[in-house]
């Protein structure tokens, strides 16, 4: 077997298409299949069941699919042992984020593209539960994502970038605007304004109203912080947001929530597969975050 039959074959089952896995491998999509097709010969069986609509695992493909892994990681981590050895960083970094969020990413991959040149560097933007799968499968080195105030998900470690209540926020001439606060069970009686789920503060409320045994009217959703509050100073219903946000815009009267919602923003990184490349750039996050502290 070739390590590149393998790379194309856990590609393909994890971008579920031999194009993407094309994509993602920089080469042609025929030359994807024509090494799957090698790789099935050489053990025997069919590993990938096509489709026009899909591309699925056989049994023997599942089974091979785990040592495949394996194989690459142990490859990988040959190549960082020697790279330690000589004082190289080299290979790929992939970084994701969310939407918003207060750190100068695009100069931090400039800072590091300057010292590591050999290094590769991708950028992603999703959703905090999409980063945070990305980062389980070994798709993301780090990512910047949001998470509970309290705890850091399982197998993952990571530094603060912000800790920040969540608060309601309504229109000027909202009933609601001669309030200070507002419960959890009143608040779901009104029509709310979130950003979908997936996202870190949408999770923070969903947690929330669990945990309150009410569940929350959604009456607009947007991808962006800055929608919701455009649409709640239109009085299109209650917006969720930071309170950095829900206290900052003059048009929005903001309402503490009870009992209190926290999120926090965090760099975020595999606690047991962290190679050479990323272990510098997460060294290089964590440096500008405390010159942040210090201005």
């Amino acid at each position: 077997m070739e390590l590149r039959q393998l790379e194309y074959l856990v590609a393909v089952v994890e971008e579920g298409s031999f194009t993407r896995a094309a994509q993602r491998e920089r080469v042609a999509q025929p030359a994807v299949s024509a090494q799957i097709r090698r790789l099935e010969r050489m053990v025997g069986q069919q590993l990938l069941t096509r489709s026009s609509r899909e591309v699925r695992l056989t049994e023997a493909g599942a089974a091979l699919l785990p040592h495949a892994r394996a194989a690459l990681a142990a490859v990988r981590a040959a190549q960082h042992a020697v790279d330690e050895v000589a004082d190289i960083v080299r290979g790929a970094v992939a970084i994701g984020t969310v939407t918003l969020h207060p750190v100068d990413v695009a100069a931090l991959m400039a800072d590091f593209h300057r010292d590591h040149p050999q290094v590769e560097l991708t950028l992603l933007t999703d959703n905090s539960d999409e980063l945070l799968v990305g980062l389980a499968d070994g798709r993301l080195d780090l990512a910047i994502v949001s998470v509970a105030a309290d705890v850091m998900p399982d197998g993952l470690d990571g530094v603060p970038i912000t800790d920040e209540i969540i608060e309601a926020a309504v229109a000027l001439d909202h009933p609601l605007r001669r309030r200070a606060t507002v419960t959890l069970p009143e608040l779901c009686q009104l029509p709310l304004i979130s950003l979908p789920v997936g996202t870190g503060l949408r999770s923070r409320l969903d947690e929330a109203c669990a945990a309150a045994g009410v569940r929350p009217r959604i009456g607009f959703e947007a991808t962006n912080p800055q929608e919701l509050a455009d649409l709640a100073r239109h009085g299109l219903g209650v917006a969720i947001l930071p309170r950095s946000m829900a206290r900052g815009d003059a048009g929005l009267h903001a309402l503490r929530l009870t009992p209190t919602l926290r999120g926090r923003l965090v760099w975020a990184w595999r606690r047991d597969s962290v190679g050479p490349a990323a272990r510098a750039f997460c060294a290089l996050a964590r440096r500008s975050l405390r010159s942040a502290d210090r201005e």
